[in-house]
């Protein structure tokens, strides 16, 4: 168990302008990848060939949500919660015009009762296995009126910017349905999954450890989870250094 005095020392390593400089970095990257994958002729390329650029543009759509995460633990901008919570919104409508206030009430409910019927993340007893609580899970946070305005961009984007459709498919619309089932699997799924043995009480959180790059790829450090439950003020990119420094 990590102790709570240790763990209040651990934001002093982190720069004041350090998640502000990451979180920039990260939309300015999807965004200049977004654009140049919209302008390139894909029509005579084999969709397994796309494969890659598919999985990197999904990489980047789930920074963006991490991004916004971290900005409801008041990480990215510490020093004025109106700019820190402003780049947590904008995350979130690029990634899927998802609303801010919403997930942030959520997402605290979520820290405060985790795997409890009061938990918005937790499946309801009956849906249990991957797929069902998923569909469960994103039921909770999408809605029609997303849904018909998300297409909608899509028809305006194809008929006045001339976008091909294949395009749009394969590097805008893929890429954030892959990045849910991702953040899904390593930020809900795996971590919150009842253990045969019963959870750790009080998080009800468990790490899931692997080597520090294929944690980043995966899913930023979201593996460690228990450690983000123990100490929710910390950044993704410290994860590591507490479990490696508190484990």
């Amino acid at each position: 168990m990590i102790h709570v005095k240790q763990l209040l020392r651990f934001p002093n390593k982190l720069n004041p302008a350090q998640g502000m400089f990451i979180a920039i970095a990260i939309i300015s990257v999807w965004a200049i990848s977004l654009i140049f994958l919209m302008c390139i002729d894909i029509s005579n390329v084999n969709f397994l060939m796309l494969s890659p650029i598919i999985l990197w543009q999904t990489f980047l759509y789930t920074g963006l949500f991490i991004t916004a995460h971290d900005a409801m633990h008041g990480i990215v901008f510490p020093q004025n919660p109106k700019i820190n919570h402003f780049m947590g919104s904008l995350c979130l409508f690029l990634y899927g015009l998802l609303p801010y206030q919403k997930l942030l009430k959520k997402h605290w409910l979520h820290h405060h009762n985790p795997a409890s019927e009061i938990d918005p993340d937790f499946h309801d007893g009956k849906h249990k296995n991957f797929l069902a609580w998923y569909f469960y899970f994103m039921m909770r946070y999408w809605n029609w009126l997303q849904i018909i305005t998300l297409m909608v961009i899509y028809n305006i984007i194809v008929y006045t910017l001339h976008i091909p459709r294949n395009n749009l498919t394969y590097f805008w619309v893929i890429p954030s349905l892959l990045s849910s089932l991702q953040l899904f699997y390593f930020g809900t799924f795996l971590p919150h999954t009842e253990p045969i043995d019963g959870y750790n009480e009080p998080h009800r959180a468990q790490t899931i450890n692997r080597p520090i790059w294929w944690s980043f790829i995966t899913c930023y450090h979201f593996g460690y989870h228990e450690e983000h439950h123990q100490y929710p003020h910390a950044a993704w990119w410290q994860l590591p250094d507490i479990y490696k420094q508190y484990k």
